[in-house]
């Protein structure tokens, strides 16, 4: 999902030292449905994580499915919920776009693709522009789930045949905001925290994120 419209944000909690413990509603058969030590593929991390997502938040009425092209979000209708449809089975899109719906909010999730419109690979130097600034946030967010995950984050300007614009500014706005997220002076989107309680539950012993784990080096 390549967002080029800036999102509202939605009810947060901030971030001081370290993400808040776990929601007092999360139970341990929730956040332990599966080993995750114990998963040694991507494809039974990405059945793992689809399994504990769907669990996680089903009372949001939403899915996390494998789709077979790009990503697309389907909001819910009379007889199915919501989908969040991450592209190619591959797990770190999965993340990139939970990451989108956690910061799109209630009224965006009514619209398909959260109501935002897109411009492909092959953007202007100018979309480009745009494409990084509105792009910060959702993939500071993704780099919580993956280091909750203990996955490698990349971060994506996403434009191979267009103005691949400047990575390493992109890079140190990402980091910015993340370290914004921990000292208070941004605030987490409700959802995002709420996931990375459940991961950090299901794969850190319960351990929860420390910003001193986040290095701006981690992004070369």
């Amino acid at each position: 999902m390549h967002l080029l419209q800036p999102q509202t944000e939605v009810n947060i909690s901030s971030l001081v030292s370290t993400i808040s413990t776990i929601d007092s509603d999360i139970s341990t058969d929730q956040v332990q449905l599966l080993d995750w030590e114990k998963l040694s593929t991507e494809a039974e991390q990405v059945d793992w994580l689809i399994l504990h997502f769907n669990s996680w938040f089903s009372h949001l009425n939403v899915t996390l499915v494998k789709g077979d092209f790009e990503p697309e979000y389907f909001p819910a209708s009379e007889h199915a919920p919501a989908r969040i449809q991450f592209a190619h089975g591959f797990f770190n899109s999965a993340l990139h776009e939970i990451s989108h719906w956690t910061i799109a909010g209630d009224k965006r999730r009514l619209l398909p693709d959260l109501g935002y419109w897109y411009a492909p690979d092959g953007r202007t130097a100018e979309q480009q522009a745009l494409f990084e600034q509105v792009e910060i946030k959702p993939q500071a967010i993704e780099w919580l789930f993956a280091q909750a995950f203990g996955r490698k984050f990349r971060v994506s300007l996403d434009n191979l045949t267009g103005e691949g614009g400047n990575g390493s500014s992109f890079k140190d706005n990402v980091y910015a905001q993340l370290q914004q997220y921990f000292s208070g002076e941004a605030k987490l989107p409700r959802d995002a925290q709420h996931f990375i309680s459940c991961i950090c539950a299901a794969t850190r012993a319960g351990k929860m994120l420390q910003a001193n784990e986040f290095k701006r080096e981690m992004l070369d």
